[in-house]
C-alpha cells in the first residue's frame, strides 16, 4: 500500500494533512464514541502517528466491485 502520512511523523488535530480523513470535529467525534485512528492523549495535547494512521487507513480500505455503496 502507498502510504497517506508520513510513517515517521507526528500529527497534531489542526495539521492540513489530516483533513484528508476528516476535519477537526470529526477527529474529536470520532475520539469521543472510541472509532477511528489510534492516537496518544498527553494531558490535553492529541498526537497521531503516521504509522497508525496508515493502519487504520488501511483497515478501511473497500475492494472494487465487492457491491459496497
Amino acid at each position: 500500500m502507498a502510504n497517506l502520512f508520513e510513517q515517521n511523523r507526528n500529527y497534531l488535530p489542526g495539521d492540513p494533512e489530516l483533513d484528508l480523513i476528516g476535519d477537526r470535529p470529526k477527529l474529536a467525534q470520532w475520539r469521543h464514541k472510541g472509532i477511528g485512528p489510534s492516537y496518544y492523549k498527553l494531558g490535553r495535547k492529541i498526537i497521531y502517528r503516521g504509522e497508525d494512521l496508515n493502519a487504520w487507513a488501511e483497515a478501511n480500505r473497500v475492494e472494487a466491485g465487492n457491491g459496497e455503496v
